[in-house]
């Protein structure tokens, strides 16, 4: 009989070829984690080549799912258990397996042209490379194919449904539930039963596997993570964030009208929202990124939410006209959804490489707010955040995510929608000029000017890309009124700081003389190796910025505050640049651009380092 062990946590990752379906089994099985009451964080890493040549090392695709018992941050740094679908995957795979982890690879892969096609001379699991390692050797495509037989496939059909009997396989070693896994295979498939039957076949063959191989001598189990009642489901950064648009949207009453030309990793946000045309929701596909922002722009001023989404090279194309909407002063919410650049770049990697692009990549004097979400649930809360201050601030909001918070997912508390305070768009009503028109520059005590409806009898008012008088908004050029309302559109950002909360330090010693301060997604990596450090009996400070234009009032009295700072980022040092600028405090860049979130362990022993002292920079 197999025993059963117990443990805290494990990091799988599932590797094959694009087309073997590693994201499909990942999803799977968190989702099952979830059903069992883990904490999970998932890591999803595909190419960003349509069809990349199968069996290459471009063309591997791989899911890494982080569950746990307790709390976690990130989707683990090091796998326990790879999971390798042909030598592609083994070879891209293979330095970040933990020694003494589990490698199950399907041995009908393992051919001498596959092997030579990624540079093995030798088959790596015959010839002592892995004797470090828990290795099984499992013919996945064989057994696969000879449990369909019934089915009357072909061979490269049934070949497909490998990924299933690997499910089913780690579905149980790890003790997760089948049925709702075999639930999803009835609706996935409901109109081919073909193919519904057979892949439930291989995933109960996998399992059936498992139960009667004598390879495997302990199977486990990883019990639920405490956590808040509530209700909660899976989600993703992009689900999170068009779900925290159509809450805002429902807040201030409005309709939601999203533009968008689908650009990776952003092209989510538009699909989701694609969904909620009976929520009041309108989607337009645009024929390009300009047109995309233009036509959000457009609803804006016709009375809606106006979003646009996209990613670093669409941002820069959006530049002008969201440079209109800052002249207009009119509501506009931006989602930039970070990718490796420059240029095509990385276009499915991760990077925070477009921070100094939302607050300085305009022309003119040109200030934006600037958000950025830290977890993939936490794009809901981000997102609402942003359509209110836009609505109540009549600005453009720049909202940043990235590839990493996209595509991964963890537990969501479901909030409670009625605890969200409404949001006021505060169109205008009646005439409000000394003359007895409508002044659309006339301001409220945040400086946000006043905004009519299009069609509003006695409302009529001028607009557009020139400069405004102020007030009147009639056209001026006037040297003194040009000044005055450049510093009028800054002092109404900079003003913004009244609305944002000051920036926490969670110091639980009070005595650490070093603070970490990160943003955006850096959050799960700087938590992960605080944690890490402070087990190991040292003191360090943590601190994360959600509002980073304007910054939290409160952030040059924090930075002064300890003997030294250090700013994780997944670029070469743009906030720490920003923050030594701007408060003349010696900020240290913990830079990493690796298409990879920031890694948890190598941050700790890096901050180790300069507790002691020891860093050379």
């Amino acid at each position: 009989m197999t025993d059963v062990q117990t443990l805290d946590r494990v990091v799988i990752r599932f590797a094959g070829d694009s087309g073997d379906g590693m994201q499909l089994t990942g999803e799977r099985f968190t989702a099952d984690s979830a059903v069992v009451g883990n904490d999970f964080a998932t890591l999803p890493n595909f190419p960003a080549e349509i069809r990349a040549p199968q069996g290459t090392i471009a063309g591997v695709s791989s899911f890494q799912l982080h569950f746990a018992n307790s709390d976690i941050r990130t989707p683990g740094d090091r796998p326990d258990v790879l999971v390798a679908m042909n030598p592609a995957a083994l070879k891209a795979n293979f330095d970040d397996l933990k020694r003494g982890g589990v490698l199950i690879a399907d041995t009908a892969e393992f051919t001498r042209r596959n092997l030579a096609r990624v540079g093995y001379a030798v088959n790596p699991l015959d010839d002592g490379l892995l004797t470090d390692y828990q290795v099984h050797r499992v013919d996945l495509t064989g057994l696969t194919m000879a449990c369909l037989a019934e089915f009357d496939l072909g061979r490269k059909e049934a070949s497909r449904a490998k990924n299933m009997f690997a499910l089913g396989l780690l579905t149980w070693l790890y003790t997760r539930p089948a049925e709702h896994t075999l639930n999803l295979l009835d609706a996935r498939f409901a109109a081919s039963p073909k193919l519904r039957d057979s892949n439930k076949a291989a995933f109960l063959a996998g399992h059936a596997y498992g139960e009667t191989t004598e390879s495997f001598a302990v199977r486990y189990e990883v019990g639920a993570a405490p956590v808040p009642a509530g209700t909660y489901r899976q989600v993703s950064g992009n689900k999170a964030l068009a779900l925290g648009l159509m809450a805002g949207a429902v807040k201030a009453g409005l309709p939601l009208f999203l533009g968008a030309y689908p650009i990776t990793p952003a092209s989510d946000v538009l699909h989701e929202l694609s969904k909620a045309t009976d929520q009041g929701v309108t989607t337009f596909q645009a024929e390009d990124e300009i047109a995309a922002a233009g036509a959000a722009l457009g609803a804006s001023y016709a009375g809606a939410l106006g979003v646009t989404s996209t990613s670093g090279p669409g941002l820069a194309l959006k530049s002008e006209t969201i440079s209109l909407a800052v002249m207009l002063e009119q509501p506009l919410v931006v989602c930039d959804i970070q990718r490796a650049g420059p240029s095509t770049g990385m276009p499915t990697k991760t990077e925070q490489a477009d921070l100094s692009q939302a607050l300085y990549g305009r022309h003119g004097e040109a200030p934006v707010p600037v958000l950025a979400a830290q977890s993939p649930a936490d794009c809901f809360a981000t997102a609402v955040e942003a359509v209110r201050i836009a609505l109540v601030y009549r600005t453009p909001v720049i909202v940043l995510s990235d590839s990493y918070l996209a595509n991964g997912a963890e537990p969501w508390l479901i909030p409670d929608l009625a605890a969200i305070e409404p949001i006021d768009p505060g169109f205008a009503t009646e005439p409000n000029g000394p003359d007895g028109s409508f002044w659309p520059y006339a301001r409220d005590e945040r400086l946000a000017r006043a905004l009519a409806l299009p069609g509003t009898p006695g409302l009529e008012h001028r607009i557009g890309g020139l400069e405004k008088a102020d007030g009147s908004g009639e056209i001026s050029y006037a040297p003194d009124n040009h000044d005055l309302m450049v510093r009028l559109r800054q002092a109404k950002v900079d003003g913004i700081v009244a609305d944002v909360p000051d920036l926490v330090v969670d110091d639980p010693s009070g005595e650490a003389e070093v603070l970490v301060l990160g943003w955006g997604s850096s959050w799960g990596p700087i938590g992960a190796a605080a944690r890490r450090v402070r087990e190991a009996g040292r003191s360090v400070a943590v601190a994360h910025l959600r509002h980073l234009n304007p910054l939290p009032a409160n952030t040059g009295d924090v930075l002064r505050a300890y003997r030294r700072v250090v700013v994780p980022e997944m670029n070469l040092g743009q906030l720490a640049a920003l923050l030594r600028a701007k408060y003349l405090v010696d900020v240290r860049s913990f830079a990493r651009v690796r298409g990879l979130p920031i890694s948890a362990a190598e941050l700790a022993a890096h901050l180790n380092d300069v507790i002691d002292r020891k860093d050379a920079q």
